[in-house]
């Protein structure tokens, strides 16, 4: 819907852009899509990925879409061989194209398609700890300029978008997102701590009525995992009526 011009999404796309134009142009992306589970770490190793159409349902043009970015295999390779090292188990996958997770983002952030990207599964148990430990190996990574982006949303109940908005879904909203907000924004919350809270996050309040289902919050686990502190930046949008929140961690040599 972002790419469709759907009104709902304007503050997104807007978000999004203007994010990139704050950034120095990375040399490799690094995506953790909330739209690809596998039973261990996977990360895309083709050279030449494709379209994965990933949603049902839509006008046309949203099986028009292309993103012809070429994909990454050094880094993917590197970065199965820091989560081995970290003994997290890991896959190379050279067949996988692109799923929506991430070509949605970088069409609004890239749209000339000219930076070399991989994507990085979920793990299929989805387990907090788990995911947080994935991005504390990343730090390992060795690449220059890379830009790490974890896509999916801080608020992902669909019968909820869809629904009659009240005063309680309101509140259930409004109080994960600011547990959320503070939790890692707050840079006087000591890292232990912050780190079980993001680990315990099924006990914010609200949590299960955001996320009945939690894969599109763990790619936050894995990019806070990665950057072990308190986030630089906190943005806020509204989407379909439901408040939606994007963290950026950034590092002066390296973009973010």
């Amino acid at each position: 819907m972002p790419l469709l011009n759907e009104p709902n999404h304007t503050q997104l796309v807007a978000y999004l852009k203007s994010l990139a134009s704050t950034l120095k142009k990375p040399s490799a992306i690094l995506l953790i899509s909330a739209h690809w589970e596998e039973s261990v770490a996977t990360i895309t190793a083709n050279a030449a990925p494709g379209m994965i159409y990933d949603y049902y349902g839509f006008p046309p043009a949203a099986y028009q879409v292309q993103y012809p970015s070429q994909g990454e295999p050094k880094l993917a390779e590197k970065v199965q061989q820091v989560l081995q090292h970290a003994g997290i188990e890991a896959k190379l996958d050279h067949h996988r194209g692109y799923d929506h997770g991430l070509y949605v983002p970088l069409t609004l952030m890239y749209p000339a398609a000219d930076i070399p990207a991989i994507q990085l599964s979920l793990v299929n148990n989805l387990d907090a700890a788990q995911h947080l430990a994935i991005g504390k190996a990343l730090q390992s990574l060795d690449y220059e300029n890379l830009l790490v982006i974890g896509s999916g949303f801080s608020f992902h109940n669909m019968q909820a978008f869809f629904a009659q908005d009240n005063q309680q879904s309101q509140i259930n909203n409004h109080e994960f997102e600011q547990w959320l907000r503070s939790t890692l924004s707050d840079n006087t919350l000591p890292e232990p701590k912050r780190n079980l809270m993001m680990q315990n996050w099924h006990k914010a309040p609200h949590a299960r009525y955001c996320h009945p289902r939690e894969e599109h919050l763990l790619p936050l686990h894995v990019c806070y995992g990665l950057a072990g502190r308190a986030s630089d930046e906190y943005e806020n949008v509204t989407i379909f009526n439901k408040q939606s929140s994007a963290f950026v961690w950034r590092r002066k040599e390296q973009g973010i």
